[in-house]
């Protein structure tokens, strides 16, 4: 069943705003980019890039209550393509002002491709049939280029002169053997057209050598399949009295949690102020939580293989990529879909149904306890809320899930599917930098890397982060036995300071903590950020993408709010040399101290690709845990009923 009204939910993105954070409407976005093409006087060639809410200030937007005036300012970055030139404007849609229109010199938008009379399904057309590009086809027996497949790739930046301005991509190639097959499974090794996008042409096309096409299918859609596993019965989730959740407009509460659900084209899914009720009143603990950027850096040194080091968040744009989900499918039980409202290249407002999927899943024990002295047994079953939505990057699916339990903890969870991008190798030759999925089919070794950026808010705006390791007492007068392990806690004080690596054997976590806040102890209230799966990177610290993606060299990094910053790699990271985000912004090694205090957590996914993960890769999991760590004055789940007679007593 789903919870959802279809009528409504078109109606919640034309309406009138209720709350300083909503996402823009259908109606906003047309109205800004209007603006921009009749006010703004730069020219008539544009693209629009980003259109998203300038959030309001925190003073702002913490103390609204329904009924104030809601002042609503856009951002916008549009290009015009003719000229060659990126500008950032703020549009205030009440006074339709433009408050600010900029020049922004030396830098790519995220990838757009086409122009105003040319769609994506158009520019691929005109890219095939290029006589360069067919002719290179040819000399490897490709004689149909409409069965060819071309993934536009972000070309990076190794300092080459003469990519110096220009907005450019890489081609990377396959070829079908039918319409309708996988693609990925026949790759056109050795080929690399370079696009130039603002002029919608292939300027070079690179020919590395002639390397047969791999002669398997890797055709895994049901339609391939000759049988299916015939013993599955139905899981059936129902629940008759409907969910727990409550929903007005983009706000949610649930089980003691208060939220609100955000959207943007490069983010993608946005929570804010995450809160807790806790004796009648509602705890902030975070106030705003979204992926801040994320990277895929492959490990081959072949051909032009090297170059591939694509930032999904900042080069492509998450939040575009995202999928309309469906119900049995990637959703199950009882769902609340969240429809967003978008745009394309040419600021024309887009509708993407379903985009975010909430729903309660029940999660195994809560707590439990038998007390064998007495013969009684108390046990509370688990639910959690799940908040989540799957872009699709090319080849990769990726699943974003942000998980809130009843006991006031969090997880960030990314679940990987989807294609390994596939390269081919001659016949007889083994791969040192990858596997062999298939006869002369090589997925190459390649790393994950996710930041999420927390704008933390634990009880109030000024928090302190410590690093936490547990280490072993030494041989003492206390410490006889050599027995006895403790805690070491070091405040991170100032930026200099602020970029930390997980370390397991001393089972590091960082604890973001208010000191002006107390618990029941006398302690001052934190919440902790634990690691899941994590990895640094293997590159060479000299490699291009350590000083593109320089997030990636540590999990932990600590910097002072700014509204400006808020990227782990920059605003622009699209053809960028590096060196712009994080290690730009601390360099001025800012006081942390007390502060109102962002952490931007780095969490990696080492991928050495397996057999297993061909022809579709089953789901590899990653993320990280926000818990209560003196918060509460004691296990908040307390009150959390049993699901029945035979569940308090035995």
């Amino acid at each position: 069943m789903v919870v959802e009204d279809k009528a409504s939910n078109q109606l919640d993105l034309q309406k009138s705003t209720d709350h300083p954070l909503d996402p823009l409407t259908l109606e906003e976005i047309k109205k800004t980019a209007t603006l921009v093409k009749t006010k703004a006087n730069l020219g008539e060639h544009l693209l629009f890039e980003t259109i998203m809410l300038k959030e309001p200030p925190k003073d702002v937007v913490l103390s609204f209550t329904p009924g104030d005036f809601i002042s609503r300012n856009v951002f916008v970055v549009v290009l015009n393509y003719k000229e060659e030139k990126l500008y950032e404007l703020e549009i205030c849609l009440d006074s339709e002002e433009i408050i600010k229109s900029e020049h922004i010199p030396g830098v790519q938008p995220a990838f757009m491709f086409g122009d105003l009379e040319m769609d994506f399904g158009q520019w691929e057309t005109k890219m095939k049939h290029d006589p360069r590009f067919v002719e290179a086809l040819e000399k490897r027996g490709i004689t149909d280029p409409d069965l060819v497949m071309i993934d536009p790739w972000p070309i990076s930046n190794f300092g080459n002169k003469e990519e110096e301005g220009k907005r450019l991509a890489i081609g990377r190639c396959w070829v079908r053997r039918e319409p309708g097959d996988n693609g990925y499974a026949r790759p056109i090794e050795g080929l690399s057209p370079i696009f130039d996008l603002n002029k919608n042409v292939i300027t070079e096309v690179q020919d590395f050598g002639v390397v047969p096409i791999p002669p398997e299918d890797g055709n895994y859609a049901a339609k391939y399949q000759t049988q299916f596993r015939t013993d599955l019965k139905p899981i059936e989730i129902t629940q008759p009295e409907g969910p727990s959740f409550v929903v007005n407009g983009n706000e949610v509460k649930w089980q003691k949690w208060s939220l609100r659900i955000g959207y943007t084209k490069r983010e993608g899914l946005v929570i804010h102020t995450i809160g807790y009720e806790d004796e009648g009143r509602v705890r902030p603990i975070i106030y705003r939580a979204a992926l801040s950027e994320m990277v895929v850096p492959y490990g081959d040194p072949t051909n032009d293989h090297y170059k591939k080091q694509v930032f999904d968040a900042g080069e492509v744009g998450i939040g575009r990529c995202a999928n309309s989900l469906e119900l049995g499918c990637d959703c199950l039980g009882e769902i609340r879909y969240f429809d967003v409202a978008l745009f394309d290249m040419r600021g024309d407002p887009t509708e993407l149904k379903n985009a975010i999927c909430m729903h309660e899943e029940d999660y195994g024990i809560l707590w439990k306890h038998t007390d064998n002295k007495i013969g009684e047994t108390e046990t509370r079953r688990s639910r959690r809320l799940v908040i989540s939505s799957i872009a699709t990057v090319g080849n990769y699916e990726y699943g974003f899930f942000w998980y809130f339990y009843q006991d006031g903890g969090i997880d960030y969870e990314v679940k990987l599917t989807g294609i390994v991008n596939s390269s081919a190798l001659p016949p007889g030759v083994k791969p040192k930098n990858g596997t062999l999925v298939a006869p002369q089919v090589v997925a190459h070794n390649h790393q994950h890397y996710f930041n999420v950026r927390l704008d933390m808010m634990v009880d109030g705006r000024e928090n302190s982060v410590y690093e936490v390791d547990t280490v072993t007492d030494p041989i003492s007068d206390e410490n006889v036995h050599g027995n006895a392990f403790s805690i070491q806690k070091t405040l991170i004080e100032n930026e200099k300071d602020g970029v930390r690596v997980v370390d397991p054997f001393s089972a590091r976590y960082w604890s973001v903590t208010n000191h002006s806040s107390k618990n029941y102890m006398g302690e001052p209230v934190s919440y902790k950020i634990a690691p899941g799966e994590n990895v640094l990177p293997f590159h060479h610290r000299d490699a291009v993408i350590m000083k593109r993606a320089a997030f990636m060299t540590g999990h932990v990094w600590v910097t002072p709010f700014n509204a400006d910053e808020m990227y782990a790699a920059g605003n622009y990271p699209q053809q960028h040399a590096g060196g712009d985000g994080l290690p730009k912004w601390m360099s001025s090694n800012r006081d942390l101290k007390d502060q109102d205090v962002v952490v931007w957590y780095t969490f990696g996914h080492n991928h050495i690709p397996r057999l297993e993960d061909w022809p579709v890769m089953p789901v590899a999991y990653t993320g990280f845990s926000i818990k209560p760590s003196g918060f509460f004055d004691r296990n908040p789940a307390l009150d959390v009923p049993p699901s029945g007679d035979h569940c308090c007593e035995c």
